[in-house]
């Protein structure tokens, strides 16, 4: 059994660690309220976009927007949306092992010919991936600092343009989308080439007759890019919600944890003083035994 001024020095630390773990699940909880509000008003806009989207689509013969050109994947980005920062139970872990298996199962061909590149939103993603030595591309480390449309654009502006310019065949995007704090689910989706709604989607979606100017192209040509940063910016969004409801959740669980084990110690650290106490009777006792019978 330990002695008792292990035992104190234990129960300090972990009382200390308790501390810690309580103020940090309510600096995360607080941050939730805001990332929870920003992606909430978000997503009604960004699903209506798509509708009216797939729906002004559907009625134009053709189209000839570089950003829906289906070409064969011979160059891809997997775009991988982490933290920076842990102490978040699996949350990045998970996106990682997504985006890997997504490029081990489908692109395996273009990874192993080197056509393969990671753009990390979040330091701990990119540095997964550059110290295996993934193609990966440029630094966003910055991005959750300064979270709005205006930034997240100007990432969405810089891939668009190189599939514009044929450098990039298809973009896919893994996070963690949004549910509630104690669940965040994996998800790994397409942003370009942007390709139209399934016709049994579009069949079951009320039509709209929408008064159109200039012209049903001329609306299209403008939707489809801001179709596209909405996107992105959407799963930035879900990724730094999902971030904060995992780091409260874990906070939350390591609270808990800590004050189970101030019981136990607390149970070690009495149980050690009785039997020091017990103890020091003893000697007392039979020291005086000894001298009376002395």
């Amino acid at each position: 059994m330990a002695n008792l001024k292990e035992v104190r020095n234990r129960i300090t630390s972990v009382t200390s660690t308790q501390q810690i773990t309580k103020a940090m699940k309510m600096v995360a909880a607080a941050k939730l309220k805001r990332a929870t509000n920003a992606i909430v008003q978000l997503r009604p806009y960004a699903n209506k976009l798509r509708d009216i989207l797939a729906q002004v689509s559907a009625s134009v013969e053709g189209n000839d927007s570089p950003y829906t050109q289906d070409r064969i994947p011979t160059k891809v980005l997997v775009v991988v949306l982490t933290s920076n920062r842990g102490l978040a139970g699996a949350f990045n872990a998970n996106a990682i092992k997504t985006a890997s298996q997504l490029i081990a199962n489908k692109y395996a061909e273009q990874y192993a010919q080197g056509n393969v590149s990671i753009i990390g939103i979040g330091k701990r993603g990119h540095d997964f991936f550059s110290k295996r030595g993934y193609n990966v591309i440029g630094e966003n480390h910055d991005l959750y600092s300064d979270l709005n449309f205006l930034n997240v654009s100007k990432v969405t502006e810089y891939i668009m343009e190189e599939f514009k310019e044929g450098n990039i065949d298809r973009v896919e995007v893994v996070y963690n989308q949004f549910r509630n704090a104690a669940m965040q689910i994996l998800t790994a989706e397409q942003i370009l080439p942007l390709l139209p709604e399934e016709k049994a989607e579009q069949q079951n979606t009320a039509e709209v007759d929408y008064i159109i100017e200039p012209s049903k192209e001329k609306i299209i040509e403008e939707l489809i890019p801001k179709a596209i940063k909405i996107q992105l910016y959407k799963a930035v969004l879900d990724s730094n919600a999902s971030e904060h409801g995992a780091r409260m959740t874990a906070m939350d669980k390591a609270t808990e944890n800590a004050g189970d084990l101030l019981k136990s110690l607390k149970l070690s650290y009495n149980q050690a003083r009785q039997a020091a106490i017990t103890t020091e009777l003893t000697e007392i006792v039979s020291g005086a035994a000894a001298l009376s019978n002395g």
